[in-house]
């Protein structure tokens, strides 16, 4: 389930991402009582197994079995939940028409939920490899061993949004940025599901690349995602903890 808003005084609608459907908006009544019959299983995040009325307008939900039981973990961990938020925003967002079957994104979605639930991986991460694979489901991944104008193979070093991704130097636009060596290798590793490479990564490369993921991402959703702020505000304030307890603990060994 992608997300909810309010319908009335009891009910809500609900926008899922189906396999064999794609985005399905449907309206769930009585939801919101607390004597809801399946109200605590129509939440974001939720992997669910739904019936469905056809409506006049919308469909109505009859009837919701829980798959998995990974969303509490992502809800109480702030860190999870905004990645999570933006995951899910991004799916809609790639989705496409309503209707359109989407099993490749449905199944991306859920294995990615799933890993940011059980923290097995960094949440930057996971967020990155999940935005350039949705991309390259939707035809829109950068590319990253050849020239995205000519096809020249690569690696190339020189990226520029617009152009779609690395760039030779015959083919560089003006405005195309230089990242430092071993980010783009770190946005493959992403892309090809390379976790002892991409998790060897400095900070510093995980920082650059998140800023191109995201704004190659929303270049061609011609918007900002709302919920990548979140994200990126809850990153610096992450660090700096991260650096103030480093800088604490090299007190403590020198006093040592």
């Amino acid at each position: 389930m992608l997300r909810q808003h309010k319908l009335g005084e009891a009910d809500r609608i609900v926008t899922l991402l189906t396999r064999d459907h794609g985005l399905v908006r449907a309206v769930a009544k009585g939801v919101r009582r607390t004597r809801s019959k399946f109200g605590s299983r129509l939440e974001p995040f939720a992997h669910i197994d739904a019936q469905l009325h056809p409506g006049r307008n919308l469909d109505i939900v009859t009837q919701v079995v829980s798959i998995d039981a990974f969303a509490a973990d992502i809800v109480n961990d702030y860190g999870r939940y905004t990645c999570g938020c933006a995951m899910l925003e991004t799916a809609e967002r790639l989705a496409g028409e309503e209707r359109a079957p989407a099993p490749a994104l449905h199944r991306l979605t859920v294995g990615v939920l799933r890993a940011v639930a059980d923290g097995s991986r960094p949440r930057d991460l996971l967020l990155d490899a999940y935005l350039l694979r949705a991309m390259g489901i939707a035809g829109w991944a950068p590319a990253l061993t050849e020239c995205a104008r000519c096809a020249t193979p690569g690696p190339h070093r020189a990226f520029h949004i617009a152009a779609g991704g690395s760039v030779c130097p015959h083919c560089r636009p003006a405005g195309s940025t230089t990242p430092p060596l071993g980010v783009l290798d770190l946005m493959s590793a992403l892309h090809d599901g390379d976790w002892e490479a991409a998790q060897g990564a400095p900070q510093s490369h995980r920082s650059y690349v998140s800023g191109l993921v995201a704004a190659h991402l929303q270049w061609h959703l011609e918007r900002q995602l709302k919920t990548l702020p979140l994200v990126e505000r809850f990153y610096q304030a992450d660090r700096s903890v991260a650096e103030r307890r480093a800088a604490l603990i090299g007190q403590d060994s020198e006093c040592g």
